[in-house]
């Protein structure tokens, strides 16, 4: 999908808390070796930054430092069905939220990736409803050393923050309100909560 300028929302704000919600992404970069991707867990910076950490197996891990990237955060999405608009004329299409994020990357120092690991940890813990939070004072000293040299932490300055929040800006209020509760219905419930928050 190419989508048009309604759909950008240039809220820097609304990206950093997607990232924190969503804090995963898929990392692309072309390489000697051709066109790589991973799947990583996301931190922010807060400072115009992201963090990130990969096996040291993985494809990507040799050739990032120094190199530009592209990192994407993928946020809800749903299938709009032709059928929940008052026209008939309409053709199927997909409200989604990404976030496109380039830079370039720089490899971490095992500090940085210890307090990439805390902070990641941190944040994710405070999610599990049941139980005290798991810390990385838990491990034992040598096998946090030994998970650590399995593993490269890398940091990405943006460069560019591409967003898209394609929530049925281009209809009316009332196809809007048809299209969050097709959707709603249909098992997309976090997507028609979005077109109904942020869209006015």
């Amino acid at each position: 999908m190419h989508p048009n300028a309604a759909f950008r929302l240039d809220d820097r704000d609304l990206h950093e808390a997607l990232i924190a919600q969503v804090g995963f992404a898929t990392v692309f970069a072309t390489t000697p070796d051709g066109p790589r991707v991973a799947h990583v867990p996301l931190l922010s910076t807060g400072d115009g930054a992201v963090q990130f950490h990969l096996a040291r197996g993985n494809a990507l891990a040799r050739h990032l430092d120094g190199m530009t990237a592209l990192a994407v955060v993928n946020g809800p999405d749903g299938y709009v069905s032709p059928r929940w608009y008052a026209d008939s004329a309409q053709v199927p299409t997909w409200n989604y939220v990404a976030l496109e994020l380039e830079g370039r990357v720089r490899r971490l120092y095992q500090d940085g990736l210890l307090a990439q690991l805390e902070g990641i940890s941190t944040i994710n813990e405070a999610r599990v409803i049941e139980g005290i939070p798991w810390t990385m004072d838990k491990m034992p000293p040598d096998a946090l050393r030994k998970m650590m040299a399995a593993i490269v932490g890398f940091e990405m300055e943006i460069q560019a923050w591409r967003p898209t929040f394609k929530l049925s800006q281009n209809k009316s209020a009332d196809e809007r309100a048809r299209v969050a509760t097709g959707l709603e219905a249909e098992g997309s419930p976090a997507i028609a909560e979005l077109m109904r928050r942020l869209v006015p």
